[in-house]
């Protein structure tokens, strides 16, 4: 009996050492986690070619996420977004909200290039369902553009909405 609780007790000893020694796999490490980090920075916006805002993007929670700030000074228009991949998913969570009352919850994947993320179906005022998402694309270290879209016909064509360009500030 005393030999059995000796070698209980070493090996949890042993255990309790390996596990010690051992790194932890971080959370968020995976490689799709961080196929979003292009968007991290503090950007210069341009739409119409003459209306200009800002954003800043910060990677929080221990590199979990990604926290947006939106601003157009015009309209004194602000929103914030959170975002996160999510591996029992394997897709990007954003959620948004802003200074209009407005809650988004967008799901999506990098693919080709692109991010793209697209809201749940909602019926409209005329009984049709509709789909919006937004695509970043042309995607470089220095910029990138933005575009908001949505579609009645299951996806089968896009109506662009806000079409913006992206510019990183030095």
């Amino acid at each position: 009996m005393k030999k059995l609780v000796f070698v209980f007790i070493l090996q949890s000893a042993v255990t309790f050492i390996t596990a010690q020694t051992q790194p932890a796999q971080k959370p968020c490490s995976s490689p799709e986690a961080s196929q979003f980090d292009f968007w991290i920075g503090n950007w210069e916006l341009t739409w119409n070619d003459t209306s200009k805002g800002s954003n800043s993007i910060n990677k929080i929670m221990d590199g979990c996420a990604l926290h947006e700030n939106f601003f157009d000074p015009v309209l004194n228009y602000k929103g914030e977004s959170w975002s996160v991949y999510s591996p029992a998913l394997k897709m990007w969570q954003q959620t948004w909200v802003d200074n209009s009352g407005a809650y988004i919850a967008l799901t999506g994947k990098f693919e080709n290039g692109e991010m793209t993320l697209s809201t749940q179906p909602r019926k409209l005022p005329d009984g049709k369902e509709q789909v919006s998402r937004m695509v970043f694309y042309n995607i470089t270290t220095k910029s990138f553009d933005w575009r908001w879209e949505a579609s009645t016909d299951k996806g089968a064509t896009w109506k662009p909405g806000w079409l913006i360009h992206y510019k990183r500030k030095v």
